[in-house]
């Protein structure tokens, strides 16, 4: 009785109403306008520079994909009809040692990888001068082609690299290993490249969506409506506005969210990313599993180690509970009774469908500012792990949706992209030498 009592007031923390859902809506639509306005706010609201392809751009280009510990280098080519391919694709693992050492030295890693793939490839590099740079941190974007990192997210403390333009830093870099004939056409992130995958093959495509180690959204936005840049805007009537959401800080916590925070390398920042992405929901999973072992609820009371390490339980992990097994083996608990594994599985759900309820009221938040009466159809480009990969994620999602907006809700469509953060980026650089960014 005590376990299920426990196991309530989880349920009650982590619940996200229908009430709950539409006050977050307004919040989002309170933040927007305050972040194109250049008004301090949780939604950061930053120009990419550059509108949706049409689907016409061809070419060759190289893309450079940093979203976290691995780095990849592909060589994409378009050819003019909504369609894109990854004609080669190479990754390499970031070490850790230049996750936390002096910049430079990361930028220059990176530059080797740019020529050991020309290499591995038989690619004769000359022949692709253009090179699009996905940069999955949040940068203030100056233009289609350069951009400062605000701060590291994802682990990463680099030194040398805050407040720099990240694309002076790379050519620099490139400079160093005789590939200054390589020049970077375009800088992006995941969320803009996975739009722009995305619309380049559907033009009704007007949303991104991250949801996987990180999360963020991106869309386009009507150029009058960006009233920080008006001087700046591109030809055309939109611009894609990334919105680094990760930040939003208009959702109410409970003390496992405060916990976590509390002990992150950024407390007070990323709190929406807190509770969505799959870097922190399991995370929260091992907090409340090592609450429960020490209130004798689980493994019979046991003091076990096994869950002591931070960020040791993987949102991987946890989906297998969905799939109806247990993640204990993997931490010398493989003879745990039926009844842990389903409280253990129960714990997951609870988890993990508030943050499938979050992304949910977000992506709505944004399609209601397009779209306030919900009259057209809109296809949401979505990719990462846990939108693909968690078993009932997307269905959660859904759910939430027809809360909202009843029969409404097939309006709105989660398309998977794949690849949007490398071929997408290639189809920005595309976007970029066609004129319509600045």
């Amino acid at each position: 009785m005590e376990t299920e009592r426990f196991l309530s007031r989880l349920a009650e923390d982590f619940r996200i109403s229908l009430p709950d859902l539409r006050g977050l809506i307004g919040h989002f639509h309170r933040e927007m306008a305050r972040g194109l306005a250049g008004e301090e706010s949780s939604l950061k609201m930053i120009p990419a520079f550059v509108g949706r392809p049409t689907g016409k751009e061809k070419g060759d280009f190289l893309a450079l994909d940093l979203g976290g510990t691995n780095l990849r280098v592909l060589a994409v080519g378009l050819n003019g009809n909504g369609n894109a391919s990854a004609d080669a694709v190479e990754r390499f693992v970031i070490p850790p040692a230049l996750m936390s050492g002096a910049g430079q030295k990361l930028f220059d890693f990176m530059a080797d990888c740019v020529k050991i793939f020309g290499q591995n490839h038989a690619i004769s590099a000359r022949r692709f001068q253009d090179i699009a740079f996905t940069f999955s941190f949040p940068v203030e974007q100056l233009a289609i082609a350069s951009g400062r990192l605000n701060g590291w997210t994802k682990g990463f403390t680099a030194t040398g690299v805050v407040g720099c333009d990240v694309v002076r830093l790379l050519c620099n870099a490139l400079e160093r290993k005789d590939l200054g004939f390589i020049h970077v056409a375009a800088l992006t992130n995941d969320t803009v490249g996975t739009l722009a995958a995305g619309s380049y093959a559907d033009p009704a495509c007007d949303m991104g969506v991250i949801l996987g180690t990180g999360t963020n959204a991106c869309y386009p936005e009507k150029i009058p409506r960006i009233h920080k840049i008006s001087e700046l805007a591109p030809a055309g009537d939109e611009m894609i506005i990334n919105m680094e959401w990760g930040n939003f800080d208009k959702v109410a916590g409970n003390r496992y969210d405060q916990l976590l925070d509390d002990a992150s390398s950024n407390p007070g920042r990323q709190r929406f990313e807190k509770m969505v992405s799959g870097m922190y929901i399991g995370e929260l999973a091992r907090i409340i599993l090592v609450e429960m072992m020490a209130q004798g609820h689980l493994f019979q009371g046991a003091k076990s180690l096994a869950f002591a390490e931070a960020y040791s339980l993987t949102a991987k992990q946890m989906a297998l509970t969905a799939r109806g097994g247990d993640f204990f083996a993997d931490f010398g608990l493989a003879d745990c009774s039926a009844a842990d594994s389903k409280i253990a599985g129960e714990i997951c759900r609870i988890v993990s469908r508030r943050s499938a309820r979050l992304a949910a009221a977000a992506i709505a938040a944004v399609v209601s500012w397009r779209d306030a009466a919900l009259d057209g159809r809109h296809v949401i480009a979505g990719d990462g792990s846990l939108l693909e990969k968690y078993p009932g994620f997307q269905e959660a999602m859904q759910e939430a949706l027809r809360e909202l907006y009843g029969e409404q809700a097939a309006r709105i469509i989660i398309q998977p992209v794949h690849d949007g953060s490398g071929i997408g980026a290639a189809i920005i650089a595309a976007v970029a030498g066609s004129g319509q960014a600045k």
